[in-house]
């Protein structure tokens, strides 16, 4: 941490400085990464202290967490540029801000939406696989003969065959 003075420019006297291992630390991101998004201009006003290194304050941690959240969203970097770009126009741009993150929020939720699809049909085979172990169900599959002509797939798994699971489709056979 520094405090003080910045090259020519004086720091509030509260002001508190971090290098780019601290920042790292403090945000969790490997130190190239956080180098990487300084090259790419993604981190606006960072300072460098007297031996030419970049620090950086609370304002700049803030806004590289922020980062690290956009990048969990699915941003790339051009995206995460054009919104800094936004952010840098001010409150004007709200509206487009907003875009952006409901798009990126659309994706997510669909994304959860098949993700919760997936464990569900993990619970719904473990189930299966549970009760046949325990003498409650009889066994089926899809990929081999089994000596009951009379064993079906059962209900609960069956509904994992719709097509709309497309993105999981292929796992289904997998798992039998």
């Amino acid at each position: 941490m520094t405090t003080g003075q910045i090259g020519d420019t004086p720091l509030r006297k509260d002001a508190t400085m971090y290098s780019m291992k601290e920042a790292c630390k403090l945000v969790n991101m490997s130190y190239e990464t956080l180098k990487f998004y300084c090259k790419a201009g993604l981190v606006p006003n960072v300072r460098r202290d007297e031996n030419n290194r970049r620090v950086f304050d609370d304002k700049n941690i803030a806004w590289i967490g922020a980062l690290n959240c956009l990048r969990a969203c699915g941003m790339g970097t051009a995206e995460m540029k054009e919104y800094l770009d936004l952010c840098l126009q001010g409150e004007s741009s709200i509206p487009e801000r907003k875009q952006i993150l409901e798009a990126k929020r659309q994706i997510l939720e669909q994304r959860m939406a098949e993700i919760q699809r997936s464990i569900d049909y993990i619970d719904a085979k473990q189930e299966f696989y549970d009760g046949v172990l325990e003498g409650r169900t009889k066994y089926y599959s899809n990929l081999i003969e089994v000596d009951d002509p009379d064993a079906t797939m059962p209900d609960e798994l069956a509904a994992f065959n719709e097509p709309e699971f497309p993105a999981e489709r292929h796992l289904v056979g997998a798992l039998r």
